[in-house]
């Protein structure tokens, strides 16, 4: 590791609770506190200092979550790449420090949860894991375990761990991380606190919130998209919002989704090439995108893409939404992006408490996307006076 380790107070404190004896460091805040980021870091350092063998697991709710999140910290605190790396073993997901190893794992990954015992534990974003799961592999760990999470609402560290003497509760948001995270980030956080107070509650002051009038409130996970007709909704986006796609498939009252794409910065171009990467056919297959922006759909049709302005008009955003609603909803677990809008996309309340047709912007983006594809492909052409 050659990059000098940058640390919070955030890593000192859960360097505390690990060092003075404590059995849990729970770690609730808001984003880019440097939670997941700090907890790593001092696992590297537990690690690489091990004396004698040592097994960390770290533990999220699928593995494309931890490929896309702490694996990938992981390899930003080392200076390193996974890619042909000797310490890195990419079938079973562990890094070897010599006598200390960390491994990476899906909580649906059952084999691995009732597996062998280890030595440190850290459940990452542990509240989209079971308590069951978690209670499991807690029992199977000797030493230590590590917790965090958004608090979006109340789970079961709540109820079983915060408050319990030998446990170490650490809150935290971004400013205990101002000086290593960038500013442009900073500055989105505090531009959507004051477009959604609840957000705000949560994500920006770290705060316990309750995701209320949740649009679309349910929603399981496959590993992979069955075989159908596909057909696609986009987004468009550039330099605060992400330009999403999203590949949909119906297969009786259930409706499969995969994110494609959820990335700032693209242009149309952009777009295109990155649409014929993913294997999405010219002139064939059908793209239902938004029809606020006919100058894109129109750029992106001359460079050969089936695109289509999504039915829209009075009362097709909520029609929209019922007509997602009406089938059993499934996103792929490589869908990072989908499955958290889903969880946070929601009506958002007026000064009183009661629940306004506005929606949470911040989580809307591959939400949208998805609405497009269902009213572009089952909405007639003239349900609504377009507008």
């Amino acid at each position: 590791m050659e990059k000098p380790l940058r640390l919070t107070r955030v890593f000192r404190d859960n360097a505390r609770a690990y060092y003075e004896g404590k059995r849990r460091a729970l770690n609730e805040g808001g984003t880019a506190s440097s939670k997941t980021f700090s907890i790593l870091q001092l696992l590297v350092l537990i690690a690489q200092y091990a004396k004698s063998p040592l097994l960390i697991s770290v533990v999220s709710e699928s593995l494309p979550h931890l490929k896309r999140g702490a694996i990938r910290d992981l390899f930003a605190i080392l200076d390193e790449s996974p890619d042909n790396n000797p310490k890195y073993n990419k079938t079973e997901n562990w890094y070897s420090f010599g006598k200390g190893r960390v491994e990476f794992f899906g909580a649906d990954e059952s084999e691995k949860v009732r597996g062998p015992r280890r030595n440190i534990l850290f459940l990452n974003e542990a509240n989209n894991i079971p308590w069951e799961t978690a209670r499991g592999l807690d029992i199977r760990t000797d030493s230590f375990v590590f917790a965090d999470w958004n608090p979006v609402s109340e789970f079961w560290c709540h109820e079983h761990w915060i408050g319990q003497p030998e446990n170490a509760y650490i809150h935290s948001t971004y400013e205990d991380a101002k000086e290593v995270v960038p500013q442009s980030v900073v500055d989105n956080i505090l531009a959507t606190a004051e477009r959604d107070p609840n957000w705000a509650n949560i994500y920006r002051d770290g705060l316990l919130g309750k995701v209320e009038g949740l649009v679309y409130p349910h929603f399981s996970q496959v590993a992979e998209m069955p075989l159908g007709d596909a057909f696609y909704g986009l987004d468009f986006g550039f330099s605060t919002d992400a330009t999403a796609l999203v590949k949909c498939v119906i297969i009786g009252d259930g409706l499969y989704c995969q994110e494609l794409i959820y990335e700032t910065g693209l242009t149309n171009p952009d777009i295109a090439e990155r649409m014929g990467t993913l294997g999405l056919r010219k002139h064939y297959d059908e793209i239902f995108a938004d029809s606020a922006e006919p100058k894109s759909i129109e750029e992106l049709c001359r460079l050969g893409y089936n695109v289509k302005p999504a039915t829209k008009g009075p009362g097709s955003v909520e029609y929209g939404y019922q007509k997602v609603r009406q089938y059993k909803q499934f996103w792929t677990q490589d869908s990072l992006n989908g499955i958290k809008e889903q969880r946070n996309f929601r009506y958002i309340t007026d000064k009183d408490g009661r629940l306004t047709e506005k929606t949470t912007h911040a989580f809307s983006h591959i939400m949208d996307a998805r609405r497009y594809s269902i009213v572009g492909r089952l909405a007639p052409v003239n349900a609504f006076q377009v507008g």
